[in-house]
């Protein structure tokens, strides 16, 4: 696999939420908004990306790589926290609003699969550049599917959309010229489990649709 590959593949192959269907429960509980999908996926993505070095350059050093394999999770989760504590504090003393609405979520990076999995399957086998690349495109494929999943819940649950701060964009011509309303159900745990499902459910529709369409070409050659 070459550079360009290894950091694409989390946009689309490897999605970690779309795909490998990983830390789904924070990912759905923080999707109200738009402008909470952008401070997550930035939080991930500064987390992720440092990690993923870090580990890469621990584990390429051979000598230190023999001490830390008996120990490497609660090393890794170690190495994980601290760069979680990092921006755990830069939020609740710069984005103090983003930060009360991600609450106990900031945290939880922690324990979130995504990170720990890529260290533990990627970052600890192979190089830092590699590994810095992997981290990049995984995140931002997280990132990418938050977007998603909160414009989905945003606009149909509130009728708008939430850059960030007071910038918003409000798009409740649309629903009057429709003649509908929002509905509230798609801000709540309900409506984010039925969002989610149904991107799954399009997205694997699609990927049907062209397997089966290549198969076909196949046959037919």
């Amino acid at each position: 696999m070459n550079k360009l590959d290894n950091f694409l593949k989390g946009f689309l192959k490897e999605n970690p939420l779309f795909v490998s269907v990983l830390g789904m429960c924070p990912s759905l509980a923080i999707t109200t908004s738009l402008e909470n999908a952008l401070g997550m996926g930035a939080a991930v993505f500064f987390v992720l990306t440092l990690s993923n070095f870090i580990i890469s350059l621990i584990m390429s050093n051979k000598k230190l790589a023999e001490l830390v394999k008996p120990v490497r999770i609660p090393v890794y989760i170690v190495v994980i926290a601290s760069l979680v504590t990092i921006v755990e504090m830069v939020m609740h003393a710069f984005l103090i609003n983003l930060y009360e609405s991600l609450g106990v979520f900031i945290p939880l990076i922690v324990v979130n699969c995504i990170i720990l999995g890529r260290a533990e399957a990627f970052a600890s086998e192979n190089k830092p550049l590699d590994s810095v690349l992997d981290g990049m495109g995984m995140a931002l494929g997280y990132t990418g599917a938050l977007v998603i999943i909160s414009l989905v819940r945003e606009i149909l649950g509130q009728g708008s959309i939430t850059i960030w701060g007071n910038l918003a964009i409000d798009l409740g011509f649309a629903f009057d010229f429709l003649k509908i309303q929002p509905l509230d159900m798609f801000t709540k745990p309900v409506g984010a489990f039925m969002s989610f499902g149904f991107i799954l459910a399009t997205i694997f529709a699609i990927s049907n649709h062209k397997a089966n369409k290549k198969a076909k070409e196949v046959k037919g050659q």
